[in-house]
């Protein structure tokens, strides 16, 4: 039987680690590949074929949107799971719109993370029952856009930023900008949502559950 190689991309070791562990009780699923940040994901995925990425998407050195669509740009078809602390109404639809195959938080238990592996590699995809009734709301005649998906990608990474309590410097330093390009991104947020105030968006922010383990 052929196994399943899988490529974990993850910044902590102990995820890993416990990844590695939970796979290696399987008799078809093998994790042939590490990666720690951005760059080693890139090189990693150069290097041979996987027959799926599990992928972070909080990776130092790279957005993981930007990884998601250079993943699938250099390998149209290979699958990436994310597996992510962040909760899907944060990141799931906007990764499956950049390419991602399917999206799980850490708090899943080890037989649906098997098991979705297992799906990914055979080309399907996955979508929570909640994630697929929200893109069916979307999809609806007259349903209302939240104002926060009329924010580009990076906007609304620094978006979840400033809820999540930090300033303009500190933004600036983790995502290698100028703080005057931070500062431009937050003033274009505010126009787009229609706020006047980083206070407004913290509102806002919890109203649609898009505070919980915010730590990007």
């Amino acid at each position: 039987m052929n196994k399943i190689q899988i490529l974990i991309a993850d910044d902590h070791a102990i995820i890993r680690d416990g990844l590695k562990q939970i796979f290696s009780d399987t008799d078809d699923i093998v994790v042939a590949g590490e990666a720690a940040n951005g760059h080693e994901v890139i090189a990693r995925v150069r290097q041979r074929d996987w027959d799926a990425v599990v992928l972070d998407m909080s990776m130092p050195g790279k957005n993981g949107f930007d990884l998601i669509r250079q993943i699938k740009s250099e390998k149209p078809a290979l699958p990436i799971l994310i597996l992510s602390m962040h909760s899907e109404e944060q990141y799931a639809l906007r990764a499956l719109r950049a390419g991602a195959s399917g999206y799980l938080t850490k708090e899943s238990d080890s037989e649906l993370l098997t098991a979705v592996i297992r799906k990914v590699a055979a080309g399907g995809v996955y979508v929570s029952a909640d994630l697929a009734e929200q893109m069916a709301r979307e999809r609806m005649p007259n349903s209302e856009q939240k104002r926060h998906t009329l924010l580009s990608e990076r906007e609304y990474q620094v978006f979840l930023m400033i809820v999540a309590g930090q300033g303009l410097t500190a933004i600036a330093d983790q995502l290698s900008l100028s703080v005057k390009t931070v500062s431009t991104h937050k003033t274009r947020i505010l126009q787009k949502m229609g706020m006047s105030n980083a206070t407004e968006l913290v509102r806002y922010a919890i109203t649609n559950d898009l505070v919980d383990s915010i730590d990007i």
